[in-house]
C-alpha cells in the first residue's frame, strides 16, 4: 500500500508553491476530464436533501457492467466543486477499483447557489450529515467509505464522529490537508504569499455576488462587503449568517484540532504535506488519535497538490483509492490507460 514515504516528486516539483499552483491549474482540469471520461464512466446529478428544506447537489458516477465493491462519497475544498480536478481524478481512480462514486457538492458550490436561500459556511455540518445519509439510502447495500480534500477532508472528519449517531455505517474516511484549526488557517494565509488570500477571496466574493443576484429581497447587501478582505468579510458573515456572533466561536464551531477527534469510531487515514502553505503542519504533530487512525506527512506536496512529474499524475488521488479499496474486499481493478 502506498505511504506518504512513497510519494518523491522530482526536485523541480519540490516547491510547495510549484505544487499547489498546479494542483488547481487547467492543465490538471483537462486531466481529470479525461481520466474520468477515458475510465468509461456514466454520470448522472442528483438533487440531495439535506434536511430542514435543505437541497443539495451531487455527481453519481459508474461503470457499467462492472461489479459494485463500495460506494465512495468524495467531499471537496472550500470554492472547489464536484468537478475540481482532484475531484475527478479521485472518482476515476475509485472507479477503476471497482467502486460507485458520488462526488457531492456543499452548498453554494458548483453553480448550486439557486438550491437555497441561505449562505453556505462551514458549520454547516448537519446538511452534510443528512446529504450522506440519503446517499446511503439511495444506493443500499454497498459499503461507505468517504473521501475529502482541504476543507471537504474536515467535513469527512467530522461527518465520520458524527456518523454513529446518524446510524451511517462508513467503513473508512481518508483525508487529504484537512483543515484542523480554523483560526490558524487564517493566520497562515494573512502571514504567507498573497496569491492563496487574493485566491480565495476573489472566488468567495463571486459566491456572494451570484448569491445576491438570486435572492435580492433576502440578500441586499453592497458591493462595499464584497470588497472585504477575507477576515472582515468572515467577520460579516459570522455576525449575519450565524449564530455564533464571534469569530473565535465560529472557528472553534469546525476545528477538530487538538483531542477533538480522540472520539473517532471510523477508522481513518490523514495525508498532510510538511510544506503546506495554507494549512500549518504543526497542528498534526499535536493531533490526538485513536488506534485505527493514523497521519502520514509527506516532506513535499504543497496545499492539496501532490503533483508527481510532468504529466501532472497526483499520488493523493492514489493515495485515497487505496486506502478506502483497501478497507474492503479485493476485486478487480480496471486497467489505467497509459
Amino acid at each position: 500500500m502506498l505511504t506518504a514515504a512513497d510519494y518523491q516528486p522530482p526536485r523541480w516539483l519540490r516547491n510547495a508553491h510549484v505544487q499547489s499552483l498546479l494542483g488547481t491549474s487547467a492543465l490538471r482540469r483537462r486531466r481529470g476530464e479525461r481520466v474520468l471520461r477515458e475510465c468509461g464512466a456514466v454520470t448522472t446529478a442528483h438533487v440531495i436533501d439535506g434536511g430542514d428544506g435543505v437541497r443539495l447537489q451531487g455527481l453519481y458516477s459508474i461503470v457499467p457492467g462492472v461489479p459494485t465493491r463500495g460506494l465512495a462519497l468524495l467531499l471537496h475544498g472550500w470554492e472547489g466543486s464536484a468537478e475540481s480536478s482532484y475531484m475527478r481524478l479521485t472518482a476515476a481512480q475509485l472507479l477503476r477499483r471497482g467502486f460507485e462514486v458520488f462526488r457531492l457538492n456543499f452548498r453554494d458550490h458548483g453553480d448550486t447557489h439557486h438550491l437555497n436561500e441561505g449562505i453556505f459556511h462551514s458549520n454547516r455540518i448537519d446538511e452534510v450529515v443528512y446529504a450522506a445519509c440519503d446517499v446511503a439510502r439511495r444506493f443500499p447495500r454497498r459499503p461507505l467509505v468517504i473521501g475529502g480534500y482541504s476543507l471537504g477532508g474536515n467535513f469527512a472528519l467530522r461527518l465520520a464522529l458524527r456518523a454513529p449517531t446518524a446510524g451511517l455505517e462508513i467503513t473508512h474516511v481518508a483525508a487529504v490537508c484537512p483543515v484542523l484549526d480554523p483560526a490558524r488557517t487564517m493566520e497562515s494565509m494573512e502571514q504567507g504569499l498573497p496569491l492563496y488570500m487574493w485566491y480565495f477571496e476573489r472566488k468567495w466574493r463571486g459566491s456572494l455576488a451570484r448569491k445576491r443576484e438570486l435572492f435580492p429581497q433576502v440578500h441586499a447587501f453592497d458591493n462595499s462587503v464584497l470588497s472585504l478582505r477575507m477576515r472582515p468579510l468572515t467577520q460579516w458573515l459570522v455576525e449575519r449568517h450565524t449564530e455564533f456572533g464571534t469569530l473565535d466561536r465560529y472557528f472553534d464551531g469546525y476545528s477538530i484540532a487538538g483531542s477533538r477527534l480522540v472520539g473517532l469510531q471510523v477508522p481513518a487515514s490523514v495525508l498532510m504535506a510538511a510544506d503546506d502553505p495554507v494549512i500549518p503542519v504543526e497542528g498534526f504533530h499535536q493531533l490526538r488519535l485513536p488506534a485505527h487512525a493514523q497521519v502520514e506527512i509527506a516532506p513535499w506536496g504543497g496545499h492539496c497538490g501532490f503533483i508527481e512529474n510532468a504529466r501532472l499524475e497526483g499520488f493523493a488521488e492514489r493515495w485515497v483509492a487505496e486506502r478506502l479499496a483497501a478497507a474492503l474486499p479485493v476485486t478487480e481493478t480496471i486497467p489505467e490507460p497509459a
